[in-house]
């Protein structure tokens, strides 16, 4: 469950270094913006709350050489990171669902950075359709699949209520949809060539909270 299939020099990537690659680029573009050039293992590992045995792993996955007494080039970390994200592309993407949280991720523009462009917003409540929000124009989700097939979308993001959750990764799905991040609380059914990532807040809320608990606990 932990591992995904890769097509760089490694077959295989763990999911947890994918998910603290983007804390790697977060800091080595930061020193780069200081103006510093190469970065060290050491410094990193203080840089990181990362434990030095697995900055050192993930150095290694980088594949990126580095020179005795200097470090890691910089600006090739920063491109090796990108690449293998896909963060040096941009994918479009249609969000459905314009509630709180999909009103505040049509505005968020670190996605754009990232190599996703949100381009449309899709609803099906009245008030809500023809609205522009952070320059996106709202449309009804009957409008949905002919826009997919005459734009070329091939990202949707799912924002809606859990009960429509399905029916709107299945309109999805039959437009010709490749890519889903699921914001719902539902885990989706989707073909196997279809890519789903289910976005659990609930989870991240529930590791907060118990940390909070044993912080209380503590005192």
């Amino acid at each position: 469950m932990n591992e995904i299939a890769s097509n760089g020099n490694m077959k295989i990537l763990r999911l947890p270094t994918v998910k603290r690659l983007p804390t790697y680029l977060h800091i080595l573009k930061r020193l780069e913006q200081e103006g510093h050039e190469y970065v060290s293992t050491t410094a990193l590992i203080n840089e990181l709350d990362f434990k030095p045995i697995l900055v050192r792993k993930d150095l290694v996955f980088m594949g990126i050489p580095g020179k005795p007494r200097m470090g890691y080039a910089l600006k090739d970390m920063i491109a090796a990171i990108e690449s293998y994200l896909g963060w040096n592309n941009t994918d479009e993407a249609f969000l459905v669902g314009v509630g709180s949280l999909g009103h505040a991720l049509l505005g968020h523009k670190p996605f754009e950075e990232n190599g996703l462009k949100i381009i449309a917003g899709f609803d099906i409540d009245p008030k809500k359709v023809g609205a522009v929000i952070h320059g996106k124009k709202i449309f009804h989700l009957s409008k949905l699949s002919e826009m997919v097939k005459r734009m070329g979308v091939r990202v949707g993001i799912i924002t809606v209520p859990w009960q429509e959750a399905q029916h709107v990764a299945d309109v999805l799905v039959e437009a010709g949809i490749w890519g889903i991040w699921n914001f719902s609380m539902v885990k989706l059914k989707t073909p196997p060539d279809v890519v789903c990532h289910n976005e659990s807040l609930s989870s991240g809320l529930a590791v907060f909270s118990v940390k909070m608990n044993k912080m209380r606990d503590s005192h």
